[in-house]
C-alpha cells in the first residue's frame, strides 16, 4: 500500500471515530433532554395520579361487591429521603367490620333495651340477638367486649393476589401524601390507609401524587367512590 493510500485509510478510521463519539454524545443529549422535559411537565406524576384512580374506584366497587371492608394502604417516602420511593397495595378484611358509628347506633340501642327492660317493655328481639334467648341481658362491659372479639376477627386484613390489585411503586422522583377526614394535615412519610366500606361509601380523601414542582390531586368522593383528578394542590377541607 502507497504511502498516498495509508494515509487515506487513517483518515477515513478517524473519521468513523468521530461520528461515533458525536452519536454517542447526541444520544446521551437527547436522554437528558427526555428526562428534563418529562421533569417539567410532571407526566410521570400524571401517569401515577391516573393508574392510582383506578385502583381507588376498583377497590371501592370490589368492597361494595364482596360485603367486605377494604383499603389501600400507602407506604410514603419520606421526602428528605432522596433514594426512598413510595408504594401502595390493596387489602381487604375477613369480613365487613362496620364503622364507628354503626357501633355507637348499636350501643345506645343496647342501652335504651335494658332501660325499657327495667320499666316492663321487654324488648325479647334485642334479647334473642345478644343473649341466645335468655331472659338476662348483658351489660355494657359485656357488649363492648363481644363487640370488639368481633371486630378484631373481621378485620385480619390480608393483601390482594390478582393482577388488578398487585402491590406498585412509584418513579423515584414521584412521591405521596394522603389526607382523609380525620387528619388536619396530609401525612408525607410513613403509613397511610384510605378505607373502603362494604355499605357502599369511602372515606372523604385527597391523595397528592408530586413530581417536581408538579402536582396532581386525586380528590375522592365518600359516597360514590368517584376520582376527580386536578393539575393543582387541592387545599385540605376545614374542619
Amino acid at each position: 500500500m502507497s504511502a498516498l493510500a495509508q494515509r487515506r485509510a487513517r483518515e477515513r478510521g478517524m473519521t468513523l471515530i468521530e461520528v461515533s463519539i458525536a452519536l454517542g454524545i447526541a444520544a446521551v443529549l437527547f436522554a437528558a433532554v427526555t428526562i428534563s422535559i418529562g421533569a417539567i411537565t410532571g407526566a410521570k406524576a400524571k401517569a401515577s395520579a391516573a393508574q392510582l384512580a383506578g385502583v381507588i374506584r376498583s377497590l371501592y366497587d370490589t368492597s361494595a361487591l364482596s360485603g367486605k371492608t377494604c383499603r389501600l394502604v400507602f407506604e410514603l417516602a419520606d421526602p428528605k429521603d432522596e433514594q426512598g420511593v413510595s408504594r401502595y397495595h390493596a387489602e381487604c378484611a375477613a369480613g365487613n367490620v362496620t364503622t364507628s358509628r354503626d357501633r355507637d347506633d348499636m350501643l345506645r340501642e343496647e342501652s335504651r333495651a335494658r332501660e325499657d327492660d327495667k320499666r316492663g317493655n321487654k324488648r325479647t328481639d334485642t334479647r334473642r340477638k345478644y343473649s341466645g334467648g335468655s331472659d338476662d341481658m348483658p351489660g355494657l362491659d359485656e357488649i363492648l367486649k363481644q363487640e370488639e372479639s368481633r371486630v378484631e376477627d373481621a378485620a385480619r386484613f390480608s393483601s390482594f393476589t390478582s393482577e388488578e390489585f398487585k402491590p406498585r411503586e412509584l418513579p423515584s422522583d414521584v412521591t405521596l401524601s394522603v389526607w382523609t377526614r380525620h387528619q388536619r394535615e396530609p401525612a408525607d412519610k410513613g403509613v397511610a390507609y384510605l378505607y373502603f366500606f362494604p355499605q357502599g361509601f369511602t372515606e372523604k380523601a385527597l391523595v397528592y401524587v408530586k413530581q417536581g414542582d408538579n402536582v396532581w390531586t386525586l380528590a375522592v368522593s365518600p359516597l360514590t367512590g368517584k376520582v376527580d383528578i386536578a393539575g393543582e394542590a387541592l387545599e385540605v377541607p376545614k374542619s
